[in-house]
């Protein structure tokens, strides 16, 4: 297939009929893919604080410094964690947090040793912004702060931070946090430094079709530049205690049909449809990323599985904890064992991979 433009991806987006879009996109997946091997990894992710400057309109598990419910874990407390990671079979953490005022690069650096000095696991760590931040804080370029980092012990980096890579959105959503060619400028040096990195999007709140196209676009022509992301995941926002949903009105739907709320609604969460659509057509846009990841922690098992007929081919993380979806009200969990299953049951092979996506071990 060739290469579509934004123009095409965007009506494909706002016109395309579901179920065409998503055999299409599960073509390529097939062509990508055509082992039938559908993935996934043990892994753990650890919020080692709550307390965040940004203050992001769309996030109910920030708190300030003063906070009575604000933390901070110790890294005994991270260390057990871990051991109950590895004993369950864990073979990454997702290390991340908010921008703590009182942190600076010494405590990032002196955790990470810490944490390899007692385990052989990967470090898959720090977001952009929180990289961004340090390298300000500590008048450093965003390379110097990866190196640092990476020789302290960070092995790859998570695609957190990204939402959607439109300033005119970012003003709206977190008017505190970096910009789109921040965020893009931390993953490019990353990868520049041989570092792998996961790409992300968060949709369903205040943006229009036009901004998922323009962040596809940039990963797409990062990709092309710099070749880094191992994977994709888009993910839908999640509203409840979030101070965007209680401050903003209703917002038109994605598609035609006049649904009420859906991808652009600033009160209702996307539906599953604007789930199923935005995926597959990451699948399809996004042709230089090998991988693309169904998010069962924001859709739920069962729409997982789907997922996996419309472009996925990763089930994601058995994410033994997480902290900020939940804070959002969706609390879903699954075990290793319901993933496999899962993956199963929907015509699939089964097999844990690692961070870079080697297979590990077949079920």
């Amino acid at each position: 297939m060739e290469r579509i433009d934004k123009q095409t991806a965007l009506n494909l987006l706002k016109n395309a009929d579901l179920l065409e879009i998503g055999e299409l996109a599960d073509t390529i997946r097939k062509n990508l893919h055509s082992e039938g091997i559908v993935t996934f990894i043990v892994d753990r992710n650890i919020n080692y604080t709550n307390v965040c400057i940004n203050k992001c309109k769309f996030c109910a598990f920030y708190r300030d410094v003063e906070s009575p419910d604000a933390y901070l874990l110790s890294n005994d407390e991270i260390f057990k964690k871990i051991d109950e990671t590895i004993a369950l079979g864990g073979t990454q953490i997702l290390l991340q947090g908010g921008i703590h005022p009182e942190l600076g690069l010494d405590y990032y650096t002196d955790l990470l040793k810490s944490i390899k000095d007692r385990y052989s696991i990967n470090i898959h760590g720090f977001s952009p912004p929180e990289v961004n931040y340090l390298a300000e804080r500590h008048v450093l370029t965003i390379r110097e702060t990866l190196i640092i980092l990476r020789q302290a012990g960070l092995d790859s980096i998570p695609g957190g931070g990204a939402e959607i890579l439109s300033d005119r959105v970012r003003e709206v959503l977190s008017p505190k946090k970096i910009k789109s060619s921040q965020w893009l400028n931390v993953m490019e040096e990353a990868h520049k430094i041989g570092m792998r990195t996961t790409a992300t999007m968060m949709f369903g709140s205040v943006e229009e079709p036009e901004d998922i196209i323009e962040h596809l676009d940039a990963i797409r022509s990062l990709q092309d530049r710099a070749g880094g992301f191992t994977a994709f995941i888009p993910w839908s926002f999640q509203p409840k205690n979030t101070e965007l949903a209680q401050n903003s009105p209703p917002h038109p739907p994605l598609a035609k049909g006049g649904r009420r709320g859906g991808i652009n609604s600033k009160l209702y969460p996307a539906t599953a449809v604007d789930y199923l659509r935005v995926l597959a057509l990451s699948r399809i846009y996004l042709d230089n990323v090998k991988n693309i990841q169904a998010s069962w922690v924001t859709q739920g098992l069962k729409l997982a599985q789907v997922a996996l007929r419309f472009g996925a081919n990763d089930f994601g993380s058995t994410m033994i904890e997480e902290n900020v979806v939940k804070a959002a009200g969706v609390s879903f969990r699954v075990s290793r064992e319901d993933i496999i299953q899962a993956i199963k049951s929907a015509g699939f092979k089964a097999a844990q991979r690692d961070t870079y996506y080697k297979i590990l071990r077949s079920f």
